[in-house]
């Protein structure tokens, strides 16, 4: 055993263990003893409940991992244990609308729909979550996710950006007010911006012919943007 490794409540560890041991004192304003003590009472919670035994340790596992999967999407850099509570905070909110409905499974399409509207798309563990708490298979759950086009299985910006493509749209210069639009956002066709406020979509018809070309921003049109007025825009919906 090399004599240069800090003991520690019996143990050797090494210079760099002790460190983050140090941070972990600093962050949380506890002693060493008081943080063993945390982990112990946390431990004694965690196999008094069984999370200990399969298969609830593997789906705890599951959860995790869609946690830090979560973060990743988002394009968010996360500590584990930040990902984590974001994760929870969101399960709470699944729930919220999962009982508002009762868990009724025939209430399905409109638990996913307001489970969309809070965050602009369908997150892989909220589906999960729903599939649990309503009895429904996870594959019931992506069928119908996948078959509705009013569903997003991708994160989105925080505002949609659609440009029409239609045929009165396109002989009038629709495909030159797109081009505008991915140089004003630095994005492509189905891309969203770094920072998570754009989504750049090309749809048929947005139900204004009569304006096109024509270019939405949510629910407000636009007629032929320029590619100042486009700047203009975008930067005023950050």
């Amino acid at each position: 055993m090399d004599k240069n490794k800090s003991k520690y409540v019996g143990v050797r560890i090494t210079d760099e263990q002790a460190s983050i041991l140090n941070r972990l004192q600093e962050d949380s304003k506890l002693s060493k003893t008081e943080l063993l003590l945390k982990g112990l009472t946390f431990l004694d919670e965690f196999y008094s409940l069984g999370l200990d035994n399969r298969p609830l340790k593997d789906e705890l596992n599951a959860l995790e991992e869609e946690a830090l999967r979560y973060a990743a999407e988002l394009k968010k850099v996360r500590k584990r244990e930040e990902a984590i509570r974001d994760l929870i905070q969101q399960l709470h909110s699944v729930d919220r609308i999962v009982d508002k409905y009762h868990c009724e499974k025939s209430a399905l399409i409109q638990i996913l729909l307001e489970i969309q509207a809070e965050n602009n798309w369908l997150p892989r563990h909220a589906l999960m979550w729903v599939s649990e708490r309503l009895g429904v298979p996870m594959s019931q759950i992506r069928h119908i996710s996948t078959f509705y086009k009013a569903f997003y299985l991708q994160p989105r910006g925080k505002h949609l950006v659609r440009v029409c493509l239609g045929t009165a749209c396109h002989v009038r210069g629709g495909t030159e007010v797109l081009d505008r639009a991915e140089k004003a956002l630095g994005i492509k066709v189905g891309e969203t911006t770094e920072d998570m406020n754009f989504t750049l979509e090309c749809v048929n018809c947005l139900g204004c012919c009569a304006l096109g070309p024509v270019m939405a921003i949510d629910s407000e049109y636009h007629s032929n943007p320029s590619s100042k007025k486009l700047k203009d825009l975008f930067a005023a919906s950050k």
